[in-house]
């Protein structure tokens, strides 16, 4: 680890513990490399991190309705513990070793976007925590080329992430512009297609098929 500063053509990170930590993930070159520096960083944590990842969201989704509530709050879970178990899984197997594909240099700036998020003063979960956070989604992301949620993970609406065909879909993909910290501009996911003649949605809603119904009815001539 570099403790004498930031290199002079090193991107511009915040100076903190987490920052030095988010410059050297940048310079992983291969799906092995940073997954080894990820898992470096993962498994210094114990479970109980976890856990109290998990009732820090339960507690931010505590006012949801509460069968929606359920349904997320167990996705989440499964994809915490879910994902430090597997990154423990192939610390032990030694994958890293053959995943020589390259990182793209634009999923690179995943590491700019968390330093930023990653401080004292931004967010309710404590900086270490929020740090595991999105090192858990970007290994998933960068390291696995899977979503940042979960597939069965469900969004209001009804919709929900899918892997459909070899494709995986997420319903809130096309809304990576509306949150500053969003996972979408570096998630492997497609936007759920709408349902229609040529590209059916993969697992239609009910709201799904009354658009498709409202949106034929607007722009058809059905009435002679």
């Amino acid at each position: 680890m570099n403790l004498f500063g930031k290199r002079l053509d090193a991107p511009e990170l915040p100076d903190t513990p987490v920052g030095l930590q988010c410059r050297e993930l940048m310079e992983a070159k291969t799906r092995g490399e940073l997954g080894g520096e990820i898992a470096r960083l993962v498994l210094f944590h114990s479970p109980s991190d976890i856990q109290q990842m998990k009732r820090n969201f339960e507690t931010k989704v505590r006012d949801l309705d509460p069968a929606y509530r359920e349904r997320v709050t167990s996705k989440i879970t499964e994809h915490l513990l879910g994902t430090y178990l597997r990154i423990r899984l192939d610390n032990q197997q030694g994958v890293y070793r053959i995943w020589d594909q390259p990182i793209a240099d634009n999923k690179k700036k995943y590491w700019q976007m968390v330093a930023g998020q990653c401080n004292e003063a931004n967010g309710a979960d404590a900086p270490a925590i929020r740090f595991l956070k999105y090192l858990l989604a970007g290994y998933a992301m960068l390291v696995l080329d899977e979503p940042g949620h979960l597939v069965g993970t469900p969004f209001p609406g009804g919709n929900e992430v899918e892997f459909t065909e070899g494709i995986y879909y997420c319903p809130v993909r096309d809304k990576a512009g509306d949150v500053d910290a969003a996972l979408c501009p570096f998630c492997p996911a497609q936007h759920t297609p709408k349902i229609g003649y040529l590209r059916p949605a993969t697992k239609p809603t009910e709201r799904n098929k009354q658009e498709f119904i409202d949106n034929c009815y607007r722009n058809h001539n059905f009435n002679g």
